[in-house]
C-alpha cells in the first residue's frame, strides 16, 4: 500500500505535480532544495505539519512528508540546519511548514518534533527542484521599492510582532486603503501572513515567495532573493505596505539588511517588545528608534509606565479597543506625511 505524501507549506510556490525522487550523493545537498522525508516519529501531538493552504494535520509514522533543506536560528525554541544531518540521514521538520535539518539545541518546553528519514530529492527531469528554480521571475521594469511602509519588528520571536500587524492591516483597511502584508525575514511558515490576509491585506507574501525556506542565509543571497521580491509586491501597486520583520534584526535572519532594502519607504517604525529592557537593547544595539513600542511588553500599565520611563518612546497595548484612535491617529499622520 502506498504511503500518504504531505506537502509541508514551503511547497506552495513549487509545481510539484506527479511527484519523483531519489536519493542523490550528500555532495549535491544544498538550502532550498526540495526533498522527501518518511516520518519516523510523528512527534508531539502538537507537533503539526501545515500543508501548502495552511491547514495543520497530525502525520503518522511511514507517511511521506515533502520539504526542504534549511536553517533555523530561533532564540526560544531550536536551532538546527541541514548540515548537521547524520550519516543515518535522519533530520527533523524545524517547522511544522516543512524546513528540514537537524535540531542542534531546542528548549526544554518544546514539544518533541516530527523525526523523518531523507528518502530522496524531487526532481523534474532528471534534475533535483530547488525553491529558487520555483520562484516567479520578477518584473523587467521594476523600479526600487517605493510604497508607503509601516515596518513592525521585535526585539525577539514571539513578542507580538504579527498580533500587532494584525491589528494594523485592519486599521488601514478601515481607512479604504488597498494594503500589502509580507513577511520578509523568518523561518518557514505560512500561519503568519495568512493572519495578515484574515485580517484583510488584499495581497500577502512572505520570504517562501522569494525562495528561501528561512532567511538564515548568505546577505548576498538575501539581498537578490529580497530585492526581485519586493518588485513583484510592487507591482500590485499598494497605497501601503505592512512588512513585518521577523524575530530581531540583531538575530542571523538578515533583519537589517531586510530594513536597508525598505529604505526611505518607511513612514513608521513599530517595535514588538518582549519586555521593558528589551526595547532599551534594541535602541542601543541596533540602533533602531521606534515611533511606538507594542507588543507583550505592554501587556499591563506596569510595562508601558516602565518603556516610557526607561526610553521616553509612545507604547500601546493594541490589543484595548481605548488604544485604536491614538494608533489611527499614528497611521494617519504618517501616512499624509508621505
Amino acid at each position: 500500500m502506498n504511503s500518504p505524501v504531505y506537502r509541508g507549506s514551503v511547497c506552495r510556490i513549487a509545481q510539484l505535480d506527479g511527484l519523483d525522487w531519489q536519493p542523490l550523493p550528500r555532495k549535491r545537498w544544498a538550502t532550498g532544495d526540495y526533498v522527501v522525508g518518511e516520518v519516523t516519529h510523528a512527534g508531539a501531538p502538537s507537533a503539526l505539519v501545515e500543508l501548502c493552504n495552511g491547514r495543520l494535520i497530525h502525520v503518522e509514522v511511514g507517511d511521506l512528508v515533502v520539504g526542504a533543506f534549511g536553517i533555523r536560528h530561533a532564540t526560544l525554541e531550536a536551532t538546527g540546519t541541514w548540515e548537521a544531518i547524520g550519516d543515518d540521514h535522519t533530520f527533523d521538520a524545524m517547522t511544522g511548514a516543512g524546513l528540514f535539518g537537524e535540531i542542534t539545541s531546542v528548549s526544554p518546553f518544546l514539544p518533541r518534533t516530527t523525526r523523518l528519514r531523507y528518502r530522496g530529492h524531487v526532481l523534474r527531469d532528471g534534475q533535483k527542484v530547488t525553491m529558487r528554480q520555483e520562484t516567479a521571475a520578477p518584473p523587467p521594469d521594476a523600479a526600487p521599492w517605493s510604497t508607503p511602509t509601516i515596518l513592525i519588528v521585535g526585539s525577539s520571536m514571539s513578542a507580538g510582532k504579527t498580533a500587532s500587524g494584525r491589528i494594523v492591516v485592519r486599521r488601514l483597511k478601515r481607512m479604504g486603503l488597498k494594503v500589502l502584508a509580507a513577511k520578509l525575514t523568518g523561518a518557514g511558515r505560512y500561519r503568519d501572513v495568512l493572519t495578515m490576509g484574515d485580517a484583510g491585506a488584499d495581497w500577502i507574501y512572505d520570504f517562501v515567495d522569494g525562495g528561501m525556506p528561512s532567511t538564515v542565509c548568505d546577505p548576498d543571497a538575501y539581498r537578490t532573493h529580497t530585492t526581485d521580491l519586493l518588485a513583484r509586491m510592487q507591482q500590485h501597486q499598494p497605497d501601503v505596505a505592512v512588512i513585518e520583520a521577523g524575530a530581531s534584526p540583531l538575530e542571523p535572519y538578515n533583519g537589517k539588511t531586510a530594513v536597508e532594502l525598505l529604505g526611505d519607504s518607511v513612514v513608521l517604525r513599530i517595535l514588538a517588545a518582549s519586555d521593558p529592557y528589551a526595547v532599551l537593547g534594541i535602541q542601543t544595539a541596533f540602533a533602531f528608534t521606534p515611533d511606538l513600542v507594542a507588543g507583550i511588553a505592554t501587556n499591563t500599565d506596569a510595562g508601558i509606565e516602565l518603556i516610557e520611563t526607561l526610553t521616553s518612546l509612545p507604547a500601546l497595548r493594541l490589543i484595548d479597543a481605548e488604544a485604536l484612535p491614538m494608533l489611527d491617529d499614528l497611521l494617519a499622520r504618517a501616512l499624509q506625511a508621505k
